[in-house]
């Protein structure tokens, strides 16, 4: 991970150092890095080496070709007990949460962590002293120990049962898909794709939850194991923000399919007093990079939309300068922080 972050942060620092520096004396927008589609890409792009590629999807392609743990007894499940030519001895139980199951004659037997075979075979065992060459049969009537876990922005989540064919998509629909909530009068789903995890054991798959649920790619879309742990994030508190010349600033749930200009339509239009420019504020007040977008350019479809990221602060300027301070005390409250903006090198030089 580090490596990554690294690898991103002098990809930023290269980009950075070939635009002009901020003029603190002027506040001139025009000073601010130019984000395209291209240009937001290549950084993203610059995380994973060809190399760090090949790996990831070497690890897929282990992960699917893992044979499916055989199944081993657990409290909960509930199971069939025959014993052959003794009719009276067949009894259904459940494993108890230390492991054992109740049969006449024996009392408790131990069959936690046993598969099938050796259960019965236990169980044969402790019948030898009762019954001459005693044949069990163990059938499950109900696995409840075989599960996975969804949490998150499903409809249902909670504990599933597990069998060797269930794939993550399986998993997905089967606790009712992507939950949804109103907003702003619409029903949108909630569900983060890009911001879930999947967890076996003490690891963290990489999985593309979007290749998977959306496209049903083979590889990402890998069979679940008893255990596994998954959560669907959720994006009801992922927003965007327009501010400035549109007739309606406002806020809205981002989704993968937000771009610039869907954000402005959302917005009513833009006003006949806009400035050919937008700024849009990536990384949160905390840690803002601004990035100036040719918006003249976009609406003539001369360059390619701009696609939002979560958390991105997008504001539409009268002109050049005039509304400079006015933007700046809307998002930074203090004089600290407006101190800090005044001096953006300081967010230049960080990287």
């Amino acid at each position: 991970m580090l490596k990554y972050v690294c690898i991103l942060s002098a990809a930023l620092l290269l980009g950075l150092c070939s635009c002009t520096v901020y003029d603190r004396g002027t506040g001139n927008y025009l000073d601010y890095p130019e984000l395209t589609e291209t240009n937001a890409s290549i950084v993203e792009i610059a995380t994973l080496s060809e190399e760090e590629r090949r790996v990831r999807f070497e690890r897929l392609k282990k992960l699917a070709e893992e044979p499916y743990p055989q199944y081993e007894l657990d409290a909960g499940d509930v199971l069939n007990i025959k014993v052959y030519n003794h009719p009276d001895l067949e009894t259904q139980t459940p494993v108890t949460p230390d492991g054992h199951v109740g049969m006449m004659f024996v009392g408790q037997v131990k069959v936690g962590g046993c598969t099938l075979p050796e259960a019965s075979k236990r169980i044969e065992q402790a019948l030898e002293t009762y019954i001459k060459n005693p044949v069990v049969g163990i059938s499950p009537v109900s696995i409840n120990s075989q599960s996975v876990t969804i949490a998150g922005g499903v409809e249902h989540p909670g504990m599933y049962s597990v069998s060797s064919g269930l794939r993550l998509s399986d998993l997905f629909a089967k606790a009712g898909g992507s939950s949804s909530r109103l907003f702003d009068g619409q029903v949108v789903d909630v569900a983060d794709f890009k911001h879930s995890l999947f967890i076996r054991g003490d690891r963290i798959i990489d999985v593309d939850f979007a290749a998977a649920i959306e496209k049903g790619d083979y590889w990402n879309n890998i069979k679940l194991h008893r255990g596994d742990y998954i959560y669907i994030a959720v994006r009801s508190e992922t927003m965007v923000t327009i501010l400035g010349e549109v007739h309606n600033p406002h806020r809205r749930i981002w989704n993968r399919t937000l771009g610039l200009l869907e954000l402005i339509a959302d917005g009513g239009g833009l006003r006949e007093t806009y400035w050919q420019y937008a700024v849009i504020m990536r990384g949160g007040i905390a840690d803002p990079t601004y990035y100036r977008v040719d918006l003249d350019g976009v609406l003539q479809g001369k360059k390619p939309n701009v696609m939002l990221e979560p958390g991105d602060i997008v504001y539409i300027p009268r002109d050049n300068i005039s509304e400079y301070n006015v933007f700046i005390r809307k998002l930074m409250p203090t004089g600290q922080l407006i101190n800090l903006f005044l001096t953006p090198a300081f967010y230049w030089t960080r990287f």
